[in-house]
């Protein structure tokens, strides 16, 4: 595990170093967010955050192809030049949507185009696994689901980027949990050139390193350019995970739960942005408004309604999100008896903090009575 460590750290110290450049390029080319009605920030911020994580990705993966652990996935697939411009594409379009606003049509065209270039550089759905056996499934079909999984994540991330740090949260505690996953499933297997557990890695250590400049109060918002480009590569990694011939070898001989479980565990540690996405997607269209109109009635946002601040709020978002990710492995590794003792009073607990002030509002309201 140590090389992935390693990288990881490097994709932190790195997206950590540069930010504050970032931020200063941001302020100079007036790449700034203004406070709105629609917005819950109180400042003008630079908004240019996606560039410190894009940069992040890039040092941490030309440190890696570097290393002879993991020669044979640089030498052997094209996956890594595919997400690399996959993911300069996206953040181009983020750029240019973060200064102009773009039309829904073009903007979907974008994400459409970048998730074309990975599926061509082979980051697709090829199989799927079942117990004891997998099916294989053609590009007609593969191109289709690829494409749309794709875009679901960018617009997942993109829509629950909303408050200081909730964004970047949610995906380091998505990517780690699918790094111990498919890092566990592969420890005993020979499997070259298996991108995921690397790529998952990467994505822990640039959204760690971004937060200590994100978290509220934020010195600097990722951005479209930043949202985008974290559900691009995470959509990328949970395809490698998921649906290649690398994870069929990893679990083909799963036990049957084990084996339904990569096609999981991304809806899992996703699950808080992919509800809050299909809530707005609803929301807005019942209201034939356009799917990209932003505001302030997402999860996040309710949130804060009940009473919590700011801070608060995210540490709400991240918990649940934890909870999710923390459940479907303990699931797959822990005696399950165990885990649906546990998992309950976890959940009553959690539903508690999250509604601790409406409680104590009611609680205070009766006293006063």
């Amino acid at each position: 595990m140590t090389p992935y460590l390693l990288i990881g750290l490097i994709a932190a110290v790195a997206t950590f170093v540069v930010t504050p450049g970032v931020k200063w390029f941001s302020i100079k080319i007036g790449a700034i967010d203004h406070p709105s009605d629609r917005k819950v920030h109180a400042n003008p911020t630079p908004t240019l955050g996606g560039l410190s994580i894009f940069i992040g990705i890039l040092v941490a993966g030309v440190v890696a192809s570097r290393m002879p652990e993991f020669e044979d996935l640089f030498t052997q697939s094209s996956a890594p030049l595919g997400i690399v411009l996959a993911g300069f594409v996206i953040f181009i379009l983020g750029v240019v949507d973060d200064f102009h606003a773009l039309p829904a049509p073009v903007k979907l065209a974008g994400q459409v185009f970048a998730a074309g270039i990975l599926f061509l550089a082979g980051v697709k759905f090829q199989y799927l696994l079942l117990p004891g056996t997998y099916l294989s499934i053609g590009d007609d079909v593969s191109v289709i689901v690829t494409v749309v999984w794709l875009v679901a994540m960018m617009n997942a991330i993109n829509l629950v980027d909303g408050l200081d740090g909730l964004a970047a949260g949610i995906v380091s505690i998505a990517a780690a949990s699918f790094f111990i996953y498919t890092y566990i499933i592969t420890l005993d297997q020979a499997v070259p050139a298996y991108a995921a557990p690397l790529v998952a890695i990467i994505l822990v250590g640039v959204t760690l390193g971004f937060l200590r400049y994100n978290f509220h109060p934020a010195k600097i918002f990722m951005g479209d350019s930043g949202s985008m480009l974290l559900g691009l590569v995470l959509g990328a990694t949970t395809i490698s995970g998921v649906g290649t011939f690398e994870a069929i070898l990893s679990g083909a001989n799963s036990e049957a739960f084990l084996a339904y479980f990569p096609l999981l565990l991304p809806l899992l540690v996703i699950a808080i942005p992919i509800l809050d996405a299909l809530l707005a997607v609803a929301r807005r269209a019942r209201r034939r408004r356009s799917l990209f109109h932003a505001d302030k009635e997402h999860l996040h946002h309710r949130l804060m309604d009940l009473g919590h601040g700011h801070r608060q709020a995210v540490i709400v978002m991240y918990i649940w999100s934890a909870l999710a990710a923390g459940a479907g492995l303990a699931f797959s590794f822990v005696d399950r008896t165990e885990v649906i003792f546990v998992l309950p009073v976890a959940v009553a607990a959690i539903v508690l903090y999250t509604l601790f002030p409406v409680i104590t509002k009611f609680i205070q309201n009766r006293l006063e009575l």
